[in-house]
């Protein structure tokens, strides 16, 4: 049996047949320019019809005639710029190209010249022979044309709202992009969003001096003038997005956990896992027992069920009293120690600090004046401090060593408001050192100083050298 046809069958020819009324398609502005492109959409659609490898050669054929600087071409011409084609596949795409009325073929000069028809399809081609982006930057080729169509046809005059109207779309799909990046709270779809944002908000910089005169200007048309308008509240809204999305990727930073003294992060650990070639490798022989599947019968189904329905259950009805009361046992309350690595630390900095305070009533005893290029007395390298034992250890310490003079960590009770409460200030440098230990190759290079107080304390010659009698008093 047949199925009946629509209603608009007879007028499927027509686009004015896919209304509901013939007589709306002329009052949309879109449609009604479409309407005036007809030869173009002619071109397009015989260009682009067919297997995909045929298209690809009347494209590559029609963008290599578009860009050759003679204005006609002869048949030898055509076959000197197209000598790696088959005779045949070049005779069957230049075909196409003269039925389109996108080449025409002059009898009289015997030559070859492109239609303005070519010069109109050729606008809407020329995106496609750009080789797409290395960076990573495919995703914003869209908006990146648009910007630089906007802001050339700005300096030209020829802005329309057509475009405007494309331009306010591309910017609102991006910020619901990174809005749901934000909101979702996932630091690896933030890191993903990340170099997108950073590359919108170069692009809109970039062509904001366009934007902002054409926001500016007095506009004729009330379409274009809304458009523009749109435009700055949309380009106000994204840059706006830009304390969100930091803010965001320092939450993302704030939940980030590390494991144990490793050094190593959760992000770390993800980062690694994401770049694994076959993750099923690192079971390794987890799994001696391969998987038993248990197959069970619907007779077996039924009875299990029959049985859980007439197991004696508690009436669910009756009120349970309380238990009677007891006495609680006696329980201790565990601390979290901190490593040792940290006391280790302190006492090894209050050893030091007695010998500094030595070395500098020895020097001021000895009278020798002091170098102001020298380090204070007392002076230890970085690695005396952090290298010992394992990796982890030692870098443990390193990390701790920014703790030293610290005005916020001064204020807490503890291991460790007395590290940041000891004289000692670090000053490293970008240069690194080798070292002799075993469990690290290469170190910062830099110094351990004791504090101004710490050498303020003292004794000074005249002090020390002076007899009771000679001492200074006060009167």
């Amino acid at each position: 049996m047949m199925e009946a046809s629509p209603p608009d069958a007879a007028e499927a020819g027509s686009f004015e047949g896919y209304f509901r009324d013939p007589g709306l398609a002329a009052e949309q502005p879109l449609a009604w320019a479409l309407g005036r492109r007809l030869d173009a959409l002619d071109a397009l659609r015989g260009l682009f019809n067919g297997p995909q490898a045929l298209v690809q050669l009347r494209l590559w054929c029609f963008l290599e005639l578009a860009g050759q600087p003679q204005a006609r071409l002869s048949r030898d011409d055509l076959n000197r710029l197209f000598h790696t084609l088959r005779p045949e596949a070049l005779d069957l795409a230049l075909k196409r190209l003269r039925e389109l009325n996108l080449l025409v073929w002059d009898a009289t000069a015997q030559d070859h010249h492109l239609s303005p028809l070519a010069q109109q399809v050729l606008a809407l081609l020329v995106p496609l022979g750009t080789p797409p982006a290395t960076d990573g930057s495919e995703a914003d080729e869209e908006m990146g044309a648009l910007l630089a169509q906007v802001a050339g046809a700005q300096q030209l005059g020829l802005v329309n709202a057509s475009q405007l109207k494309h331009l306010h779309a591309q910017l609102a799909r991006l910020h619901d992009e990174f809005a749901e990046a934000i909101a979702s709270g996932s630091e690896a779809r933030l890191r993903l969003a990340q170099p997108r944002f950073d590359r919108a908000l170069q692009l809109v910089d970039r062509a904001g001096q366009a934007l902002t005169a054409l926001i500016r200007a007095d506009h004729l048309d009330p379409r274009l003038e809304r458009e523009a308008r749109a435009i700055g509240q949309e380009q106000a809204r994204l840059l706006a997005m830009a304390s969100q999305f930091t803010r965001a990727l320092q939450q993302a930073d704030r939940q980030r956990v590390t494991l144990g003294s490793t050094g190593l992060t959760t992000s770390d650990v993800r980062a690694w896992l994401q770049g694994h070639p076959a993750l099923y490798e690192l079971l390794g022989d987890a799994l001696h027992t391969p998987v038993r599947p248990v197959m069970v019968s619907q007779h077996d189904l039924v009875d299990v069920a029959e049985g859980e329905f007439e197991r004696d259950r508690p009436n669910a009805g009756e009120a349970a009293g309380l238990p009677p009361p007891a006495e609680a046992a006696t329980g201790t309350l565990d601390v979290l120690s901190l490593p040792a690595e940290l006391g280790g630390l302190i006492d090894l900095f209050g050893r030091w600090s007695e010998l500094a305070t030595e070395a500098a009533a020895a020097q001021a005893a000895s009278g020798e004046a002091e170098d102001p290029n020298a380090p204070p007395p007392g002076t230890r390298p970085l690695a005396e401090a952090v290298l010992g034992g394992r990796f982890a250890q030692a870098a443990y310490r390193l990390q701790l060593l920014p703790l030293l003079g610290d005005a916020q960590a001064q204020t807490l009770k503890g291991l460790t408001g007395d590290l940041a409460r000891s004289p000692w200030r670090w000053a490293p440098t970008p240069r690194h050192v080798a070292t002799d230990d075993e469990a690290v190759a290469l170190i910062s290079e830099g110094h351990l100083r004791p504090d101004a107080a710490l050498l303020a304390t003292a004794p000074s010659p005249a002090a020390s050298d002076a007899t009771p009698s000679e001492a200074p008093t006060a009167s």
